[in-house]
Parts: structure tokens; C-alpha cells; sequence
């Protein structure tokens, strides 16, 4: 059978028109489709047609690589020869010939390979790494800002190699890899462990890549211990606080106040707050903002202060000198987050909500304001934070501006009678086992298509070249532009159907799909961000498009695209309780958070402050960063919990404590 994939990139090839990055993408397509076999062949003909290229020595390399794991060692040898006539500089290829000659048994060939890379490298030593590793990161922190993700993994990647001990860098590694949709985001090579990469994902990374809340709560805490630290000088005593009467004051921190998804979420929240029952107080982290959001928000709060050119130690003066009772962490483990203003404890008690879906797995970080979808009562256990309940998780904005310039199909790039689905989530959030799924669903329903969120122009190409390869014409992928707020609500209309992620799934573009009159089916995980969508979809009146498992979502989904006129009634049902759903009730979450804040005042004068378990997590971080999670889906396995206890019965034997304990009730 012909390969679509293969003859349009050899033919690419032999018109010199496939960039070296393309011929690498299109390489690790084929493997990862298990099509190995064609991969020699695209590199033979690239070198055959393009020997003038500037990077030949590298692509002579890649084939070398390939022809080697084939057990082909001479052509392997002889294109690794070539590599270094062409860059006598270039270090790899000496190290892998030197391994070719000592697989062919010839050991005075392969130190005579190795003794002139060491020779060549006699010039580096420590300072010459530093500087190598910072000008490495500080170019690819350009390039990402820039949105050129391809340079700026490949700088990582280089920096990584020279410096395995890079927390950050490997953090900001795996989250470019999954903002460009890169399957496996954890490959681990030669120098770089899978260890090494798990250990230093960040949590919010962590919630995208896999549907396992023990693992996650691992990885919040030891991004907390590493990456946080426990200050010194925090603080132990709140005098203004505890002897304050009157309307409780509630600190909101956050860096979002502004033109962003979670500012329109929370905007109505500081409005509709009850005077007589608490005070608000608003601390603004992020960058200088000047919007119609970030206005309201100013004028909302009772008290506005701007702390973004604060030192933690400062902000957290002030905030104690409010005598805030109640600090709210609404950012989390986000790029703006002040986490380490909150490690100061400038306030008697802490809560996490909204910002961060998930545990923050740290010693200071006191409660977790969920609902009853996200954390049942049995899940609580994957939670450092004691849990707290409102009737629906997220905040919604009734006052949404939606721009009267409502595009058409055809104004968007859509087919007019067509089936569309669509999912604006952001590309990190689209992991192999989601796109194969909606692959199935749209070859299930042949007259669809699948309309998303452009990302780039690379995570695009790459998502309908994997379309592609597995038999879903590319065109039936289509991109749609960023937007502004109020123009994205507009076109949202044009769509059917949206399909939601997993495990990281839909959060405010659910809500605006939902307010727009959009059904959303989303599939439910074990963890809090799998678990979000399912609670608005249900707070909205459609508990029927809550899905637990995988074949039932893919099941629903083509049923309703198959017959459209099913989705009528959801529809209305959506547009008849708009103004009467849990989700878009904000005066009941208001009261709700209200109540919660009278009960968490009264436990901590009653002396009953939660104060978060974080033992035996080393050992779940450890043996949870073994695992492959992405050749298993951990969402698909039905005794979640008795997996973890094999996973961990080899450990017992050797500890005092029992790590498994966590999971015995």
C-alpha cells in the first residue's frame, strides 16, 4: 500500500524542497507510526538530492543512526566518515563511529575515534560549560518568547546535555514539546534519563501529560521542596488578623486581574461579594495592564494594591499589615505565580482555588476549593490540601462582550453542511491518545471535519501529517486564528459539537462554548483538571455528555454527528437554562465561598487548621517517573488504586514507613 506521507516527502526530497527540520518531523512520523522501514529510505534520497545542504553532516548523521539500529554497519561507518569530512567539528559523529568500530570488534579504530573528540574538546572545562548552558537558555528563552519553539527546544536540548541538573531547563523542554504536540513529549537519549525529564516537569505540565493524581501530587511537592523552598523568616503569628472584627478580609492574590481567560472568569466573583460579611482585598501580580478587565477589577475591590514590583518579603508585609484573615492563592503553580510570597505565610490561613487545577502539595497551602464532580469524597487522598466544596467549581462572567460581527462558515475556512467539531484548547493540552481518538471519531462520521486553535505553523503541519499517516485527509483538520475575546464567542456559534481533552480538559473555553449555546462532550479522569469540564457540562444541565470512559466518548460522538438532529435538544436545553444553571449562578458561588470562609475562620480560632500530609511522596515521584505513561493511558485502567499498590509492594520491604498507607482507608 502506497504511503501518502513517505511519497510526498520524497518527492519534497528530490525537488530539494523538505527542510532538514521537516525531514526530521517526517522521520519521527514514520517511526512513530511504526513505518521504521521507510525512514532509510527517506534519508538516502534527501542526501542524494540536496549534498550542497549546509546541514548535510547532520542529516548524515540522523542516517547513520538509522542504519545502525538496522545492524547495517558498514554504509552506518561509511556516512559518519562523511559527516566529519564535511564538519571535522562535529563531536556526535565521532563518538558514534568510534562505537560502530568496536561493535565490528576493531578497538584500536574506536579509540583512535574517541582520542581525537577528546582531543578536540581539550579547551573545555567548567566555566566554558556555564557560560555554554547560560547563553544556550537565555537564547532559547528568546526564541520561545518569540514563538520560534522548534529553535528553542533544540537550544534546550543542547543545554540539557551539558547540564542534566537543569530543573527549569528541563521544564520548559517538555512544556515546548507539548505546546507543539511532539509524540512521546518524554523521550528520553543517551545523556537525558526519563528520571531526569519527570523530575523536572512542572505540575501544570504534569496535569497535561498524564491522568494520575498520586503522581501528581509527587511532582507538586517536590517542585514545592526544590523549586519553592521553605523560607527562614515565614511567618508564625497574625495579632492584627486574629483580633479583627467585623466583615472576615479575604486577600485575592493573582496575576490575572487583566485581560485573560481567568479574569474573565473572576470578574463578577469581587462584584457580587457581600459587604456585610467580608472584605475584600485585592493584590494584583501581574504585568502593567490596561484594559476594560483589569479597570473593573480596580474599581471592584475594596482595597487595590499592585505587588509585581514587590519583593516577596515586601508583599508579604503588607498583606500581613492588612491583617488579611484569609489568603486566596489564585494563580497556583502558573507562570505568574507568587508561590514563594505565599511560602512567607503572610496570612493565618491559605486556600488554593481556581488558578491551578490540581494539589499544590505544599506544607503552607491549608485548603482546596473544589465541587463534588471534581474530588469525590473517595479521591480526597491525592489532595495535600483539605478539601472544601462549592455547588460549581469555576466562576463564569455574565457580562461577556460578544461582537456583533458574526463570521460565516465560509468567513472561517469551514465546509457550509458539514459536521464540525471543535475544541479551542490549547495545543498542550492534546495528547496522542486524545487526536487518535478524534481521528476515529471523524472517520466515523465521513461528512466532518475537526475545526481547533492555530498554535503554530509547525504544531499545525504536524497534527495533519499524523492525520495523514493514519487515514484522515489533512483537510478535514482545520486551524482557526487567535482571536480577540469577544470575536472568539462570535465565531464559537459556527460549530456543532465540542470535543473535549483529556486529562487535561476544557476549562473557560468550556464555559464560553456552553454560554454560547455550544454542546461540549468531554470524557472524565481521575484527576482535577480531567475532571473540570465534567462538573460545568453538568452544572450547565447536560450531565449526558459526561463521559467515564474512552469508548463511550467516541461512541456519543459519532452518534451525534451521524445524526445532527440530536443535537437540537441539547442545544435548547442549553440556551432555555442559561439564566437559571449552577454554572452561570454567580450570587449562589458567591454565598457559597462566603460560607466556606465563615467555616474556615471558625475551625482556625477553634484551633483546627488542616495542616497538609506530605510523607511518603519521594516514593511515589520515584516510581511514578518510571513509567511510561504515554505508551499506557493510566486513565484506562480500571483498579487505579490497586495499581499503585503493586506498584509499590517491592518498596515495603525496605522502609519503617509505608508509603502504601496513603491508599489503605
Amino acid at each position: 500500500m502506497t504511503n501518502p506521507l513517505l511519497s510526498t516527502a520524497l518527492l519534497q526530497c528530490m525537488t530539494r524542497d523538505l527542510s532538514v527540520a521537516d525531514l526530521i518531523r517526517t522521520a519521527d512520523t514514520l517511526r512513530q507510526t511504526g513505518q521504521s522501514e521507510s525512514i532509510e529510505n527517506l534519508y538516502s534520497t534527501w542526501i542524494q538530492y540536496n549534498h550542497d545542504n549546509p546541514l548535510l553532516y547532520a542529516v548524515l548523521f540522523n542516517y547513520s543512526v538509522t542504519l545502525s539500529d538496522a545492524g547495517k554497519l558498514q554504509p552506518a561507518r561509511e556516512a559518519l566518515e562523511k559527516a566529519i569530512a564535511i564538519n571535522a567539528g562535529f563531536m556526535p559523529a565521532y563518538i558514534n563511529l568510534g562505537r560502530i568500530y568496536e561493535r565490528e570488534g576493531n578497538i584500536g579504530s574506536a579509540l583512535v575515534q574517541w582520542s581525537a573528540a577528546i582531543t578536540k574538546l581539550a579547551e573545555v572545562n567548567g566555566p566554558a560549560l556555564s557560560h555554554k548552558t547560560m547563553a544556550l537558555n537565555q537564547s532559547a528563552r528568546a526564541l520561545e518568547s518569540a514563538a520560534q519553539d522548534e529553535l528553542a527546544e533544540g537550544m534546550l536540548r543542547q543545554s540539557l546535555e551539558l547540564d542534566t541538573q537543569q530543573r527549569e531547563v528541563a521544564q520548559h523542554f517538555v512544556a515546548l514539546r507539548q505546546r507543539q504536540c511532539e509524540w512521546p513529549v518524554i523521550q528520553p537519549w543517551e545523556r537525558v534519563t526519563r528520571e531526569v525529564l519527570m523530575h523536572g516537569i512542572s505540575p501544570l505540565s504534569s496535569a497535561a501529560y498524564t491522568d494520575d493524581p498520586l503522581l501528581h501530587l509527587a511532582i507538586a511537592a517536590n517542585y514545592n521542596k526544590k523549586d519553592v523552598g521553605t523560607p527562614t523568616n515565614a511567618t508564625d503569628s497574625w495579632p492584627d488578623a486574629d483580633k479583627h472584627t467585623g466583615p472576615l478580609r479575604i486577600g485575592y492574590v493573582c496575576s490575572d486581574f487583566r485581560e485573560h481567560a481567568l479574569g474573565h472568569l473572576l470578574a463578577e466573583v469581587l462584584e457580587l461579594h457581600d459587604r456585610k460579611k467580608v472584605e475584600i482585598f485585592a493584590y494584583y501580580c501581574g504585568p502593567l495592564a490596561k484594559d476594560p478587565i483589569h479597570d473593573r477589577f480596580k474599581s471592584t475591590a475594596d482595597h487595590w494594591t499592585s505587588i509585581s514590583e514587590m519583593t516577596d518579603v515586601d508583599a508579604a508585609k503588607k498583606i500581613t499589615e492588612d491583617a488579611i484573615q484569609i489568603l486566596v492563592d489564585l494563580n497556583g503553580y502558573t507562570r505568574e505565580g507568587r508561590t514563594k510570597l505565599f511560602a512567607l505565610r503572610p496570612a493565618p490561613v491559605i486556600v488554593n482555588w481556581l488558578g491551578y487545577p490540581g494539589t499544590m502539595g505544599s506544607p503552607y497551602h491549608n485548603y482546596l476549593i473544589a465541587d463534588d464532580w471534581i474530588i469525590p469524597k473517595d479521591s480526597e487522598l491525592y489532595y495535600s490540601e483539605k478539601v472544601l466544596r462549592v455547588p460549581c467549581y469555576q466562576p463564569s462572567d455574565r457580562k461577556r462582550v460578544i461582537s456583533k460581527n458574526c463570521p460565516t462558515r465560509k468567513d472561517v475556512g469551514l465546509p457550509e453542511n458539514a459536521m464540525v467539531y471543535c475544541c479551542f484548547n490549547g495545543a498542550h493540552k492534546i495528547t496522542r491518545f486524545t487526536f487518535d481518538r478524534w481521528l476515529m471519531i471523524l472517520t466515523m462520521v465521513p461528512d466532518s471535519v475537526l475545526w481547533l486553535l492555530s498554535a503554530s505553523e509547525a504544531s499545525d503541519k504536524r497534527l495533519k501529517e499524523y492525520a495523514a499517516a493514519h487515514g484522515v485527509p489533512a483537510e478535514r483538520i482545520i486551524f482557526a486564528e487567535k482571536k480577540q475575546h469577544a470575536e472568539h464567542l462570535a465565531r464559537i456559534q459556527l460549530a456543532d459539537l465540542f470535543l473535549d481533552t483529556t486529562p487535561y480538559g476544557a476549562h473557560t473555553t468550556s464555559s464560553d462554548a456552553l454560554w454560547m449555546g455550544i454542546p461540549v462532550l468531554t470524557l472524565s479522569g481521575r484527576s482535577f483538571a480531567s475532571r473540570v469540564c465534567g462538573s460545568l457540562v453538568r452544572s450547565a444541565g447536560l450531565p449526558e455528555l459526561v463521559c467515564t470512559h474512552p469508548e463511550d466518548y467516541v461512541k456519543l460522538a459519532a452518534e451525534l454527528g451521524s445524526d445532527r438532529k440530536k443535537l437540537k435538544p441539547l442545544c435548547e436545553k442549553l440556551a432555555s437554562g442559561r439564566n437559571t444553571c449552577t454554572l452561570f449562578n454567580m450570587p449562589l458561588l458567591d454565598q457559597s465561598l462566603e460560607k466556606l470562609y465563615e467555616q474556615i475562620w471558625a475551625d482556625y480560632k477553634k484551633g483546627k487548621l488542616p495542616q497538609p500530609d506530605l510523607s511518603n511522596l519521594d516514593v511515589y515521584l520515584e516510581i511514578g517517573s518510571q513509567i511510561d505513561h504515554e505508551d499506557t493511558e493510566i486513565q484506562t485502567i480500571k483498579d487505579y488504586q490497586g495499581w499503585w499498590k503493586q506498584k509499590l509492594a517491592p518498596r515495603l520491604k525496605f522502609r519503617h514507613e509505608r508509603p502504601d498507607s496513603r491508599l489503605i482507608s
